[in-house]
């Protein structure tokens, strides 16, 4: 029996992981009508749509109300559980209950917690804000679930993202008081 280096056993594992995450990005593409923002922990679309038993018991947890079901015009993933973060934003639980809830694994609860979990993407438009007018505001800098780690105040107080510590909650686009919001969510792949 050959005894493969540690090199060449880890290049095959890349390659054929690789190919693998490949097929599952066509199979999705094929299979997937619609996009959702899916709750924190999920695992990706496809096998989201197998593991999920439309139990409800994720948005029954959730503090916030804001895991919702897709309507049952909603094809393969009729049922499913979903998130609008620009209307009813999650709120970043540190526990995520909601993907603790999950009994079948559709959902689970990421080792680094939200170090690593994302939900969306958030643009911030200073150009709307309030706050480089000159006129005081902290609305989104108080709201923000996760703090200044994602938004923090500069020396004038104005907003300053910062995308490596924002989880695209969408709590800054639902509560700035400017219309529109001076925030923008964008759904990412998972």
């Amino acid at each position: 029996m050959t005894d493969f280096s540690g090199d060449r056993r880890s290049f095959f594992r890349r390659a054929f992981g690789d190919a693998a995450r490949q097929v599952a990005r066509m199979t999705e593409e094929r299979v997937v009508q619609q996009r959702f923002v899916r709750p924190p922990g999920a695992i990706p679309e496809v096998g989201f749509l197998a593991a999920c038993t439309r139990c409800g018991e994720c948005a029954a947890v959730c503090p916030a109300g804001a895991i919702l079901h897709v309507p049952s015009r909603g094809g393969l993933a009729a049922g499913t559980p979903y998130l609008e973060p620009g209307r009813i934003p999650c709120i970043a639980c540190d526990a995520m209950p909601c993907a603790a809830a999950c009994p079948t694994g559709a959902l689970e609860l990421p080792a680094d917690g939200w170090a690593t979990e994302r939900l969306g993407r958030i643009t911030f438009h200073p150009e709307r804000c309030v706050t480089f007018e000159g006129r005081p505001c902290r609305v989104c800098l108080d709201a923000c679930p996760v703090g200044e780690a994602a938004l923090a105040a500069d020396e004038e107080g104005r907003p300053v993202l910062k995308a490596e510590g924002c989880v695209g909650c969408g709590v800054c686009v639902r509560d700035c008081i400017t219309v529109p919001s001076s925030f923008t969510f964008h759904p990412v792949d998972r």
